[in-house]
């Protein structure tokens, strides 16, 4: 049984479709990645799946319950936990109470000593431990991303939407990146990325969503989905497809 099923999903801005009927599903435990050129939908789903935004139409079912049009707070207590392209920090909020606002309000609210050594925890986990102190505008835009991953997984998620959350990573934190991510799925928890790093893309991704211009052109195995031709298309254009 899919842990996520997405139904014809639309939306519209203005005279802009900018996810058109778009349908695809995320087994419990499975990576997937949803792929596509910049402006092609790919933040707009995360963003309708996570609550951001509103759906105009389609479906969105999360285990057994329909989360379509749900506010934000609401999804992530259910279970479906997300990092951003742009990190969004607490700014004025120290690392380990970052990510005890996650243990704080997620669907298991945890409070005390038990919460605190839970966040330590997942800052270390991370690459973060012993920053507990630190405030966010003291990290790296890189450690910015992995206090946004600590916070999220705080949620306890049975589903993580991670924004490009290895974009910008050098060849060594990348590898780190990707056996983080590996972990995860080790743990139970299902990944749906927005990347562009395709050394990831290949290491990581069990089956692969492509977008271009918000419909869903090709889904499938990462090997067969990069090797199409309307995929090649919208990545590189016409004259090298």
């Amino acid at each position: 049984m899919s842990l996520l099923q997405v139904s014809d999903l639309t939306r519209r801005f203005g005279g802009l479709v900018a996810v058109d009927s778009v349908s695809f599903d995320v087994a419990p435990g499975e990576i997937v990645g949803l792929l596509g050129p910049n402006g092609s939908g790919k933040t707009t789903v995360l963003n309708l799946l996570s609550g951001a935004l509103v759906p105009d139409g389609g479906s969105i079912r999360f285990g057994d319950k329909s989360i379509h049009g749900l506010a934000a707070h609401r999804i992530a207590r259910l279970g479906l936990a997300r990092t951003f392209q742009l990190v969004r920090p607490l700014g004025s909020m120290d690392c380990r109470d970052n990510v005890l606002a996650g243990l704080a309000f997620g669907a298991e609210r945890r409070w005390g000593a038990a919460a605190t050594r839970e966040t330590d925890a997942l800052l270390a986990r991370v690459g973060l431990g012993g920053r507990g102190a630190t405030l966010p505008s003291e990290l790296t835009y890189i450690d910015q991303k992995r206090l946004e991953l600590a916070r999220a997984l705080a949620l306890r998620p049975r589903l993580l939407l991670l924004d490009e959350w290895l974009a910008g990573l050098n060849p060594t934190e990348l590898l780190e990146g990707i056996k983080l991510v590996q972990s995860l799925r080790s743990e139970g928890i299902a990944i749906l990325l927005v990347e562009h790093v395709m050394d990831a893309i290949r290491s990581l991704c069990d089956r692969c969503v492509v977008m271009n211009a918000g419909r869903r052109i090709a889904i499938g195995l990462p090997a067969d989905v990069l090797s199409d031709a309307e995929v090649v298309r919208a990545y590189l254009g016409d004259a090298d497809a």
